[in-house]
């Protein structure tokens, strides 16, 4: 198994997703500022396994009350699994650890190196810091 709490090529989207790379395959999940104010999940719906699909395209999407909020592809690749654990509804593991056990899904990368669009973890915290204060 691969540990994604030692990432050592983490990534972040403007839209509080994040991408752990581990050579071409990658762990792609929800920041918790995106979760910020939900109290439980009550359901999720995910795309298809072995499903190609482009940056910004989502692979999962959450439900509380009358929100949706999907979760989206932070580049290109295809489904290849999705955790476990918020498959058997377990979703709580979401919202206790979003940014390391909570992962959503596994990809494979269409381009392993690729980068561009993502920002680095400093660049995510001065981005959330400066959004959270407007």
């Amino acid at each position: 198994m691969i540990e994604r709490n030692h990432a050592k090529d983490l990534y972040f989207t403007s839209d509080h997703e994040w991408i752990n790379f581990q050579g071409s395959v990658a762990y792609v999940g929800i920041c918790n500022f995106k979760l910020k104010g939900i109290k439980v999940i009550e359901r999720m719906q995910f795309a298809e396994t072995g499903a190609l699909l482009s940056k910004g395209q989502a692979i999962a999407t959450i439900y509380y009350d009358d929100y949706q909020i999907h979760v989206n592809m932070p580049a290109d690749g295809r489904l290849i699994s999705f955790n476990d654990l918020l498959k058997e509804g377990k979703s709580e593991i979401l919202l206790q650890q979003a940014e390391g056990a909570g992962w959503i899904g596994l990809i494979s990368l269409t381009q392993p190196y690729e980068r561009k669009g993502l920002l680095l973890p400093q660049q995510y915290r001065t981005m959330s810091t400066n959004k959270y204060l407007k």
